[in-house]
């Protein structure tokens, strides 16, 4: 006889769902560590996002990606994105080592989710230039600074879209 009634299979858990951000953040400044964040739409991961996520982690002791809705998504970059839904792109984001926690936003920019947990450092791709970032001006209301690391041309989501789209 079974000993467990047959509900189906077992929900796969999600390595680091469970991670809390302003869990994450609180722990790293209890310990005097220092909070980065980055953030993006993140619609298909590619070597770029890797390069840009794991070189922002190298800054501190933590990395949170803010990563955009799929509304906001959608309002940035047209109806027919996102192509992979914000369940599975925070699932992804946190898949990664670099990654220790996320927090998605509905709004354009993400100033309204930093306000909510103080970043030490706000850190984008060098294809952006730090003194033109929206969030410069809300970094600073605490102090934070912002950041670019280095950007790797030739890898974009629009681009491997069209080239996924061509082999259909």
């Amino acid at each position: 006889t079974a000993l467990f009634a047959d509900d189906g299979p077992a929900p796969v858990p999600v390595p680091g769902v469970d991670r809390d951000a302003l869990r994450v953040v609180h722990e790293v400044r209890s310990a005097g560590g220092t909070v980065v964040a980055t953030g993006g739409c993140f619609d298909l991961l590619h070597a770029g996002h890797a390069r840009t996520l794991s070189a922002a982690r190298a800054l501190g002791d933590c990395l949170v990606v803010c990563l955009n809705s799929d509304d906001s998504v959608r309002a940035l970059k047209g109806p027919e994105r996102p192509i992979m839904t914000q369940d599975d792109r925070v699932e992804l984001l946190l898949a990664l080592d670099c990654v220790d926690a996320v927090v998605v936003f509905d709004e354009h920019t993400p100033d309204e989710a930093l306000r909510r947990f103080h970043p030490d450092v706000w850190a984008k791709g060098g294809d952006y230039a730090a003194s033109e970032l929206p969030e410069a001006a809300t970094l600073a209301e605490w102090g934070g600074r912002v950041v670019t690391v280095p950007f790797h041309p030739g890898r974009s989501t629009t681009r491997l879209a069209a080239a996924l789209a061509a082999v259909g």
